[in-house]
């Protein structure tokens, strides 16, 4: 009999990763781009121009990239800590199980329903989640922030009878292929098309429909695979992993006690007279999305609304008025994202926050807080390390001038080869591209001065440019090593990043053939905007 071959440690795979990156600036020209201000027919202009530069080949450097890789990714890392330790305070009440338990006695209870059991109420919830996911990344950009949701929908989706590839295809991959599909993301078509010299968020409609393909596909894929592992549990790469999620849930036999201590009602009191004080301070809140803009009291609404909800939860139970402080983390993640330009650094304050809310409202001393806090931390510190090497593999390349000249090298692909081919060409550098600059904002300013010159010299719309730069930007982010948000999400979920390239790269081939067929009519038909 064969023994099965062991598949190396991820950490052992990342480094490898590195080592190869520091052996291509032995073999790649050094080179950068810098801008070089130009004037056509009166009018000042920019460009990006290319040099080479003296190579700088690393060696050494592959130990000391680690260290930069967690300065760089230090922002990432410490958004994982914080986060790990927040939930850990708050699972230890068992609130998110008293939540799981009583969501999948309402997905019973619709079962009653003609129409839900024809549709699958499963595939009712799932798709409803996913949809919710997906506008979120199209609208706003949702990446890092997916981070936090992990926690809650991978326990969810084992509970459903998937396993933790679902649940992580509940959140972070719905949030990608709306990501990809952008419809007013800021941080992607609001760069490039600005960069472009075009009209912000121009060509909504072509991408709106590019939104809801790639989703109807998207979801299609996921339902697919999760009635496979639903029928057929152990079929699931990760079954062996998803032994810690199965093992951390509430068993039948272990009922949670429902009750609420004293704590809870000073807890539920002074949570009332913080919002009240914000809402005081913030009467209004001016939410963005996309190009527009809208003014309206959110932050007093939602606190009027958690006064009479908190009430009400804590008549019923300690848990439900958790989940009730959960949720309403969520609520106003969205409206610091929107309305107030929040990142990471605000979002993990906020679930720090709730994990204190939490720790008070169980009646817990702080010195009991704070081991709970730090038993949080040390579950998750794994993710948090990988986030780091990873980017080790950007620091390897960037130190050692080799992207640059990459992209250069890509460019000269498309001399003289047509309109669809260029257009081709365009999607392939900027995918590949993005396997080493994952960073959307950052590959905008980096590829769109040039690319959108030269689609002006073939014939080629700049929107089709842009959506190039789209789809070639949003696909491969739920696949390379380089991004720091897909290696988090990976260690939250206790997916080896081996696996889960064995589930995502039959996925990302279709998706990314499917991008290409979105492409054709920007080169070959009138669409509003291009």
């Amino acid at each position: 009999m064969l023994k099965k071959k062991k598949v190396p440690h991820t950490y052992v795979i990342v480094f490898f990763i590195i080592i190869m990156a520091a052996v291509m600036t032995w073999f790649i020209p050094g080179g950068s781009y810098h801008k070089e201000k130009t004037v056509v027919d009166g009018v000042d202009q920019v460009q990006m121009v290319f040099q080479y530069e003296e190579s700088v080949p690393q060696t050494w450097h592959v130990f000391s990239a680690l260290f930069k890789g967690f300065v760089k990714q230090a922002g990432i890392i410490i958004f994982i800590l914080m986060i790990g330790g927040a939930f850990w305070i708050m699972n230890s009440s068992r609130a998110i199980d008293a939540g799981i338990l009583s969501f999948t006695r309402m997905i019973h209870k619709l079962e009653r329903i003609a129409l839900f059991r024809k549709l699958g109420v499963d595939n009712v919830v799932m798709v409803f989640i996913m949809l919710m996911f997906s506008a979120f990344g199209a609208i706003f950009g949702m990446s890092e922030e997916t981070i936090a949701f992990i926690i809650i929908f991978v326990p969810l989706a084992i509970s459903m009878g998937y396993d933790s590839i679902t649940g992580v295809s509940l959140v972070f991959v719905a949030a990608g292929l709306g990501f990809a599909g952008a419809i007013l993301n800021p941080f992607t078509i609001g760069i490039a098309q600005s960069l472009s010299g075009l009209e912000l968020f121009s060509g909504i409609e072509y991408r709106l429909f590019c939104w809801l393909v790639l989703n109807a596909f998207g979801f299609w894929y996921i339902l697919r695979y999760a009635r496979k592992i639903k029928r057929n549990p152990k079929r699931s790469f990760v079954y062996e992993e998803d032994e810690y999620w199965r093992n951390k849930g509430a068993s039948e036999g272990d009922k949670i006690q429902y009750h609420t201590p004293l704590a809870s009602w000073i807890c539920y009191g002074m949570v009332v007279v913080v919002l009240g004080i914000f809402s005081w301070i913030y009467p209004e809140t001016t939410m963005k999305v996309g190009n527009a803009i809208f003014t309206a009291p959110v932050i007093p609404v939602l606190s009027a609304i958690f006064v009479i909800l908190g009430f009400l939860s804590l008549r019923k139970s300690m848990h439900f008025f958790l989940l009730l402080v959960l949720i309403y983390t969520m609520l106003f993640l969205i409206v610091g994202v929107m309305g107030y330009e929040w990142y990471i650094m605000e979002i993990a304050s906020l679930f720090f926050a709730m994990g204190i809310v939490s720790g008070i409202a169980m009646n817990k001393k702080p010195d009991n807080i704070v081991k709970l806090f730090l038993e949080g931390v040390k579950d998750i510190q794994s993710a948090a390390v990988i986030v780091g090497l990873a980017g080790g593999i950007i620091i390897i390349l960037e130190d050692g001038k080799v992207i640059d000249t990459i992209l250069f090298k890509m460019s000269g692909w498309m001399d003289g080869v047509g309109q669809m081919a260029s257009v081709s060409i365009m999607y392939v550098i900027q995918t590949t591209i993005n396997l080493v600059i994952p960073s959307g904002s950052a590959k905008a300013a980096l590829t769109m001065p040039i690319m959108a010159p030269f689609s002006d010299l073939i014939g080629v719309s700049r929107q089709a440019t842009v959506m190039a730069f789209q789809f070639g930007d949003g696909f491969t982010n739920m696949i390379t090593p380089t991004s720091g948000v897909l290696i988090a999400v990976l260690g939250v979920a206790k997916i080896p990043y081996e696996k889960w390239v064995r589930w995502i790269w039959p996925f990302m081939l279709m998706l990314i053939i499917l991008g290409l067929l979105l492409l054709i009519p920007t080169v070959y038909m009138k669409l509003n905007g291009f």
